[in-house]
């Protein structure tokens, strides 16, 4: 708001590239490959004479011309005349340009890197800086590729652990609140029913406020828990999940329409939880924030998967930057390898799509 592949396979793919995996020249990439270029590293990807043959072969053959002309026929006069001082001066010039061309096309790579690099963002892998340029140059960039290969692998380990920590949290927490809290506000609201039929009239009234307010409580104690751990997606699937989720969030200010087929491709069980988090975060911002009176939730099969589709009419994102629940949304959606887009909704609002691939197997 992961595909996995044959090693094997791979490992023909990148010897017909003339690459090898970056797991066998001995960098622990967590289960992940990087294709690094074989041959000699003092080459560029192009291969490309390095920058500082390059420098070097510039002002050696500079030289060299200038010594040759100092021996040979060509004199410098006392004082210097004219025309052998233009001579100079145009050397001199013509050395200085050929020396400027080579370092800016040398360096170019260089600034193309530092943008990569800046612009870089794990929560959205998968670009990578070109190798190009001199032998330095590109040994240099195919690190930087390879350090990124390996700090999204461990990213998506790392949040990986901490979403499903954060799962089993919720569940204990959940089951808490419903077997404690929930059964302590259901015997005082017993123990002040009791109460309400001894006390004297003139109290009758106060026994039933409070009575009122620990069924509320109450209410809002099942509520929190459903919303923690959803017991009706263990129970009844992904469809009456949703379904039960755009009810639950339908208020007198909010309606929410919804459209959720029965018949979907199928789904592994953290590809559904993924699904449900991201249409719960969605309707939440709608709810707290879009200021809207409408928004639907859709989920439709598509090319080898599923995508779900929140939209309100709300007042939009507005610039604003990315929160933690956005955010959270994003690793959520990196887990299983889904994608995930906020824009515009037509008209007006804001529109979350999240394209989730298919579990292996037929539909339901």
């Amino acid at each position: 708001m992961g595909v996995v592949t044959d090693i094997r396979g791979r490992r023909r793919a990148a010897k017909l590239a003339g690459t090898v995996p970056y797991a066998e020249t001995g960098g622990p990439l967590d289960g992940r490959e990087t294709a690094v270029p074989r041959g000699n590293t003092e080459r560029g990807g192009s291969g490309t004479v390095s920058l500082f043959w390059r420098i070097f072969s510039l002002n050696a053959a500079g030289l060299v011309v200038a010594a040759a002309l100092l021996l040979g026929p060509v004199t410098v006069s006392t004082p210097v005349r004219p025309g052998e001082a233009a001579a100079v001066v145009v050397g001199l010039a013509s050395l200085l340009a050929a020396n400027a061309l080579v370092l800016r096309f040398g360096l170019a790579p260089l600034q193309r890197l530092g943008l990569a690099m800046a612009t870089a963002d794990l929560l959205r892998p998968g670009a990578r800086a070109a190798v190009a340029g001199p032998a330095e140059t590109a040994a240099l960039i195919t690190t930087y590729n390879t350090m990124l290969d390996r700090l999204e692998a461990e990213r998506a380990t790392g949040a990986a652990r901490a979403l499903s920590a954060q799962e089993r949290e919720r569940h204990r927490v959940a089951r808490e609140l419903h077997d404690e809290v929930g059964q302590t506000l259901t015997a005082v609201l017993l123990q002040l029913k009791r109460v309400a039929d001894r006390v004297p009239d003139e109290l009758r009234e106060d026994v039933h406020q409070a009575q009122e307010a620990t069924r509320a409580g109450l209410d809002e104690i099942r509520r929190i828990a459903r919303r923690l751990r959803p017991g009706v997606l263990d129970e009844l699937g992904l469809p009456s999940a949703l379904r039960s989720l755009a009810a639950e969030f339908t208020t007198h200010g909010l309606t929410v329409r919804h459209h959720v087929p029965g018949d979907l491709p199928r789904l592994t069980q953290e590809s559904e939880l993924v699904i449900y988090r991201v249409a719960q975060e969605g309707l939440t911002n709608t709810a707290r924030h879009a200021a809207a009176d409408r928004a639907e939730v859709l989920l439709r099969p598509v090319t080898d998967g599923v995508e779900l589709l929140v939209r309100d009419n709300g007042k939009g994102l507005g610039g604003a930057l990315e929160g933690s629940g956005i955010s959270g949304m994003r690793e959520r959606a990196l887990l299983i390898g889904a994608t995930l887009c906020l824009q515009p909704a037509p008209g007006q609002g804001t529109e979350i799509r999240l394209r989730v691939p298919a579990a292996p197997g037929k539909t339901r």
